[in-house]
């Protein structure tokens, strides 16, 4: 491998104009994450009143400290769980990430009882389900911290309903698969919610707050006539001297995390160890925030932003002159070798053969491969169809398709049509998915989208003599490039749960470092599943 050379002049004016650019987004990202903070932080007096932490303070109680904590999906239900982008909060009421608990990688869940008492949203859903899924693929330890009123009555969607039983289904997959649940019932664990400990291996329940029940006080009554009150329904003590659904009586927050601390100290899991020293980039990774064009209609040598992740800058082009739009090599992040596909245009039939080869080399030598994804899609027209696009486009989706090394995506720009799928896009399931705050994502761009119709209603209207509408015409083209370009954007894609977050560029070598060194401890530790989850006795 050689060093690559950077040839961004960062002093000039297009640079700085882009950091800018950048700068902002990143800027807007965080006011958005803040809006949650505070949303949460809101409830201080209440929490404190009955002597409970809020949820951010247990999980900063319960990671490790000065380690580092990967956040996921923080803008998750932006314009999905409240359509007004101006009063949503985001975030789906849970806090999610991997961090180190008692020196242990695991991931950990936190229902944000602060907001809407703890309410399962459907962002809230999807992004625990999805956080499940990458506990299990990963072995990573879930620690729950549960606070939950349940399901949100008022806004019931029977379909919501089918599909969140996927998080009950993930929980009875990660224990069988060897795959340790601990869950903190900090609160009421109402319904639903219920079963969130029910399918635990490992349950720490808090005296005189927690309380888990299928059915609550006011539906027992409504439900059958009884009567009863919460504690004598499903509090702490008796769920741990009759039900036996505790394992651990709390006396209050603070005491129950630090059970769970003790309980995953107690695993023989892996602990995470420092990593060797790598040579950082030569190139400095803090120009990523003006390396990026931010219009997708410009050209960017992709190059350029390898060399601000990789270590040392150290880069092996592979076969740099046959495909050259498509840019496929190797190289080490904090010392983990991974190849690299990203995109310098559209994808043509010379790059989807190069890059359905070089998927399959990767495999051949268990490499795992980060896809940079900046890309308006397969390239269309009549030369490329007599190529073979189709064929050829295939063959990489193919190849991507049942590659068996670890896959991990960054939206670093577009990600337009087929080139989402050929670049491995969250539908082929990438170990990892994350967007970068400029990244568009579509079908095809507005503009595109809107002139494709705009000629067929043209030719329809030559077919039949018919006049056209030309005024009707016009406000349906705005409506599409409107609508196509409100969905696009990165922080709709990710409330929509379309990536695991979006990061900003500049973290994008610690992160990968991060996801990276959790794929190599998944390889490397032992599994032992069992044909099911650990039965509560």
């Amino acid at each position: 491998m050689t060093p690559y050379e950077s040839r961004i002049a960062t002093g000039s004016a297009g640079f700085i104009e882009q950091r800018a650019g950048m700068l902002a987004l990143i800027a807007e990202m965080r006011s958005l994450e803040e809006r949650a903070a505070q949303a949460s932080a809101g409830a201080a007096a209440t929490f404190a009143s009955r002597g409970a932490l809020l949820p951010r303070e247990r999980v900063d109680r319960l990671l490790d400290p000065g380690q580092p904590f990967l956040p996921l999906a923080t803008l998750a239900g932006y314009g999905l769980d409240d359509s007004n982008l101006d009063t949503c909060i985001p975030g789906g009421s849970q806090i999610a990430g991997i961090g180190h608990v008692s020196g242990v990688r695991c991931m950990v869940v936190a229902t944000d009882s602060a907001i809407e008492a703890g309410a399962l949203t459907e962002a809230g859903n999807l992004k625990l389900m999805r956080c499940q899924e990458i506990a299990l693929e990963n072995r990573l330890p879930f620690v729950h911290l549960v606070e939950s009123a349940g399901a949100n009555l008022r806004k019931y969607r029977v379909d919501k309903f089918i599909r969140g039983g996927g998080m009950f289904y993930n929980l009875a997959r990660l224990s069988a698969a060897g795959v340790p649940v601990i869950t903190i019932v900090h609160g009421s664990s109402t319904a639903g919610g219920a079963y969130m400990p029910g399918l635990s291996d490992y349950v720490i329940m808090v005296r005189g707050q927690a309380r888990a029940f299928l059915a609550g006080p006011p539906l027992l009554k409504a439900a059958t006539g009884e009567i009863a009150t919460a504690e004598e329904l499903g509090g702490t003590d008796m769920h741990a001297r009759i039900s036996g659904l505790a394992e651990y009586v709390a006396d209050d927050d603070a005491h129950a995390i630090a059970i769970a601390r003790a309980v995953v100290g107690a695993l023989p899991w892996p602990r995470a160890e420092a990593p060797a020293r790598a040579a950082p980039p030569r190139s400095d990774p803090d120009e990523l925030a003006g390396a990026m064009v931010l219009e997708h209609r410009r050209p960017v040598d992709m190059r350029e932003i390898i060399a601000r992740i990789v270590d040392g800058s150290l880069w092996l082009d592979f076969k740099p002159d046959y495909g050259e739009h498509t840019v496929c090599g190797h190289a080490r992040i904090d010392g983990h070798a991974v190849g690299v596909i990203t995109n310098n245009g559209p994808i043509d039939p010379a790059g989807a053969t190069k890059a359905a080869q070089f998927i399959h080399l990767c495999n051949q030598s268990g490499t795992p491969i980060l896809f940079l994804q900046n890309t308006t899609g397969f390239i269309v027209g009549r030369a490329s169809e007599e190529a073979g696009m189709i064929k050829h486009g295939s063959k990489m989706i193919q190849a991507l398709s049942n590659s068996q090394v670890p896959q991990i995506t960054i939206h670093c720009g577009a990600s337009f049509g087929a080139g989402n799928y050929g670049m491995c896009g969250r539908a082929f399931r990438p170990r990892f998915c994350f967007s970068w705050p400029n990244a568009r994502t579509a079908v095809m761009g507005g503009e595109q989208a809107a002139a494709t119709l705009e000629i067929v209603a043209r030719q329809q209207a030559e077919r039949t003599g018919r006049p056209l509408d030309e005024a009707r015409l016009a406000a349906q083209k705005a409506d599409i490039i409107a609508s196509f370009d409100r969905q696009a954007g990165a922080f709709y894609t990710s409330g929509h749960l379309l990536d695991d977050g979006v990061i900003d560029p500049r973290d994008t070598r610690p992160v990968l470092a991060f996801v990276l060194a959790i794929i190599a401890q998944a390889q490397s530790h032992p599994s032992r599943p069992i044909q099911f989850g650990v039965p509560r006795f």
